[in-house]
Parts: structure tokens; C-alpha cells; sequence
């Protein structure tokens, strides 16, 4: 039924070992679930320390490629009907992500569950869910999560769609794409995906260089799927557009948050208008959003976003 595409990279072997535990622990017979490991060419191979699960998991090595690569290698090697990534320092909750298996069981035709993250030992257990739609029906109305691993979705809905390589934001660019080829979307709240927080990961990385590529590559990320807009279905291209429109938003802040000078932003918003992302859109999205877009359209409005976003930033 479920391939889990498990990517590891130097992490703790106890957390590896966590993380197929919880997937073991499942109401999944062994032959209703696959489990792959992908070892992003980690110093050491954790071969070894994974002999007790030689029945349960599949184990791939790789040359260090990157995320997106070790991902593409578990689309690659999967065979079940629906797939789950889940990074190897983060787990699943049994409970919450039972009742993501009961919604694939209801719903005969379902291509994808959306569920929720959490950081916390003692998730809810009572869930409710949304009426099933159609992704890009969904992504129009709501905001969606960034990260590939808060969705179990059917591997056919894939089609040739997998992560760009060599990129920070992959996930960002990945998950709309596969929004909108997904026919059937029931999204739940339950909080099935224990995310792990901690310092280094490519999220938290605070050395220069590491933020100029992540926003290099989200710029990169902006610019393609904003081509992509004009190639598709008017329903689908209203849905990316909004995805598209808060990425560029959350792209001018981060520009704020990491140079904090006029100049800088100035040429970035003259970047973004010259290729038809700016000004944002006149939409009402969010109230967060439509505060955004008023304040950005001038520059006295930047000049206030510049002096109180890093602020705000550093009181949080």
C-alpha cells in the first residue's frame, strides 16, 4: 500500500532506528508497506547497526547527491501505491497517521492526505478533516505546507514530476506540481509527522553563504514555477499563481531579514517587477498577505516593512 522513502545523512543511528520503528509500528502487514532507506553518502554506512530490520527495509547507498537526489532514487525504487518521505532525524506519530491510512482506506479514489507537523510528545487524537477536492482547488483557498513530507500521496499522481537537484527550497518548488496533478485531496489536521528541531540543518544553516544560495534558490525556485503558470488550465494557473504570490512574499523577507539596507531590497523588487512577480497580486489571500502586498507596493512601505520586520524577527 505505503512506500516510505526514508533519506538519511550522518544523522544519529538511534534516530534512524526511531524513525523506522515508528513506521513498523503501523497497522501495515509487511506486505501492505515498503520501506526504503536511501544513505546519502554518509561518512559511515549505517549497514551494520540496521541488521535487525534485513526483513523489513530495502537499503540504498549513494554518492553524497543531495536531498532531491536521494528522493528521486526512492521514487525510482518504489513499488507501493502511495509514497511517504520522511526524513531519517524525524518520525511518524502512530495515532494522527493511523487515521491518514484509515482516510486512504475510506476513500477509494483519494490521491493524496495532507496532514499537519508538530515538534511536540503529546499530539491530539481527535481529527477532522476537509471535504474531498481536487488539489489545485484546494492550493487556491488555502495556504499549503512547504515540505514534501507532510503528504501521503498516490505514486501514479507523480507522472514525471521529481525534485530539481543540486537546490536548497526543492521541496518548494515540488509540492505545488504535485498538488495539481492530484485529483482527489482530503487534508487533515491530525499531527502525524514529528519533526525534530535542531541546529545545522539546511533550515536553520546562519553562515552567508548558506543563506545567499538558499536565496539564490528560492529565487530560481520564483521564476519557474511562474513560467510554468502560463502553460497551464486556468484552474491551475490561479492556484499556483497564489502559491507563487506567497513565495515572493516570504522571498522580499527574507531579503529584509538578511541585508537590511534600502539599496538591496530596492534592486531585488526591480529583479522581481522585471520579471512579472512584482507587484504581488491584488488578492485576499490571507490578512497577513494583503498587509504585505499594501505596505510593499511603495517604497515608504518598505521603508517601514525594513524598519520593523527585523525587529519583530528578534523579539520572536
Amino acid at each position: 500500500m505505503v512506500s516510505f522513502v526514508l533519506t538519511y545523512h550522518n544523522e544519529p543511528i538511534q534516530t534512524l532506528c526511531d524513525c523506522i520503528d515508528s513506521i513498523l509500528r503501523l497497522s501495515l502487514r509487511s506486505s501492505e508497506r515498503e520501506i526504503i532507506v536511501v544513505d546519502d553518502g554518509s561518512d559511515r554506512s549505517p549497514i551494520n547497526d540496521l541488521m535487525k530490520y534485513a526483513d523489513d527495509i530495502i537499503y540504498i547507498r549513494q554518492k553524497n547527491s543531495g536531498l532531491s537526489e536521494a528522493r528521486n532514487k526512492g521514487i525510482e525504487m518504489a513499488q507501493g501505491e502511495y509514497v511517504q518521505f520522511v526524513d531519517a532525524d524525524d518520525h511518524l506519530i502512530q495515532r494522527p497517521y493511523e487515521h491518514c491510512l484509515d482516510l486512504i482506506r475510506l476513500h477509494a479514489n483519494i490521491d493524496m492526505v495532507m496532514f499537519d507537523f508538530t515538534s511536540s510528545a503529546c499530539p491530539e487524537t481527535i481529527f477532522s478533516d476537509s471535504d474531498v477536492m481536487t488539489g489545485s482547488a484546494y492550493m487556491l483557498q488555502h495556504n499549503i505546507h512547504g515540505s514534501a513530507c507532510g503528504y501521503l500521496f498516490r505514486r501514479n499522481a507523480l507522472s514525471a514530476l521529481r525534485f530539481t537537484t543540486g537546490i536548497w527550497h526543492e521541496d518548494e518548488e515540488f509540492t505545488p506540481q504535485l498538488l495539481i496533478r492530484a485529483e482527489q485531496v482530503c487534508a487533515t489536521d491530525a499531527k502525524a509527522y514529528y519533526y525534530n528541531k535542531h541546529e545545522g540543518t539546511i533550515t536553520t544553516s546562519g553562515d552567508e553563504r548558506s543563506r545567499a544560495k538558499r536565496l539564490s534558490d528560492l529565487r530560481g525556485v520564483l521564476d519557474r514555477l511562474n513560467s510554468l503558470c502560463d502553460r497551464l488550465p486556468q484552474a491551475d494557473r490561479m492556484a499556483l499563481q497564489r502559491r507563487v504570490a506567497q513565495l515572493t512574499m516570504d522571498y522580499i523577507y527574507q531579503v529584509i531579514i538578511q541585508f537590511r539596507t534600502q539599496d538591496e531590497l530596492e534592486t531585488r523588487i526591480d529583479e522581481l517587477r522585471s520579471k512579472g512577480l512584482f507587484p504581488l497580486p491584488d488578492r485576499n489571500y490571507t490578512q497577513k498577505y494583503t498587509w504585505f502586498r499594501r505596505l510593499s507596493n511603495s517604497r515608504m512601505g518598505r521603508t517601514i516593512l525594513l524598519n520593523t520586520l527585523p525587529r519583530l524577527k528578534k523579539e520572536r
